[in-house]
């Protein structure tokens, strides 16, 4: 039976990948990734010298070009494995399939080749769980919501945090995370815990809590610490 992995790789710090993913991706034949350039700095860390070929990150929706190249890309993974070689997914950072492309591949191998393939998860790095164990926040139960949309359905989305009795997390960008805070405030006031993590496990890695307006304040009086992606974590308890 051909094997398919799924291996985490670092979020920031290269010393985060597990015995076992380094010995996976050295093992195999072919490595997928998003971006060649970003995942040839890991391998070249560890001196591991199998070949990257770069996957169709998402489902395309429009446009005939994209289209056809993604089902290229597909074609050529389907007739790698095909012709009996051993594969393994990595993201550029964390683990793939959460909140990321990886997940239509995935997908798309498991509509193809069925029982016949067998697909195997390499656990590892995690932003949300990395930024879950900092925040001292009830975590038994937790809702992730992976990238709020950037418009439709957005204000929608406050609204649900706002009623939801349990401990929310999600990714923002820099670019938004302002506005995010604005409409947290707006729908929760200031009767939660937020806590924001950004740059983990890298040199300027923060972890910052208060209520909403505490944590708006400090970002509107520290614009320079508004960089790098963040996970944001809501919590009503009390404990």
């Amino acid at each position: 039976m051909n094997k398919f992995y799924i291996v985490a790789t670092p979020i920031g710090n290269l010393e985060d990948i597990t015995l076992r993913a380094l010995r996976i991706l050295k093992e195999i034949d072919l490595i997928l990734c998003e971006d060649t350039r970003v995942s040839r700095r890991l391998l070249d860390k560890y001196e591991i010298k199998t070949p990257l070929l770069s996957y169709p990150a998402d489902n395309p929706k429009s446009g005939r070009s994209k289209s056809q190249n993604t089902n290229h890309k597909l074609q050529t993974i389907f007739k790698e494995i095909e012709s009996g070689k051993t594969l393994a997914l990595i993201s550029d950072a964390g683990t793939p399939c959460i909140s990321d492309p990886g997940s239509f591949l995935v997908s798309k191998i498991k509509e193809k080749f069925g029982d016949s393939i067998q697909i195997i998860p390499i656990p590892g790095a995690s932003a949300v769980i990395t930024a879950l164990s900092g925040a001292g926040v009830p975590a038994s139960d937790f809702l992730f919501l992976g990238f709020l949309p950037h418009k439709k359905g957005r204000e929608t989305l406050f609204k649900e945090i706002a009623e939801s009795e349990r401990t929310v997390v999600f990714y923002e960008s820099p670019h938004r995370i302002i506005k995010t805070l604005e409409s947290l405030k707006l729908h929760l006031g200031n009767e939660c815990k937020i806590v924001l993590a950004r740059e983990l496990t890298k040199i300027y890695e923060q972890i910052v809590s208060g209520n909403p307006e505490e944590i708006l304040k400090y970002f509107n009086e520290n614009e320079d610490k508004i960089k790098g992606e963040f996970v944001v974590v809501v919590s009503k308890s009390k404990v």
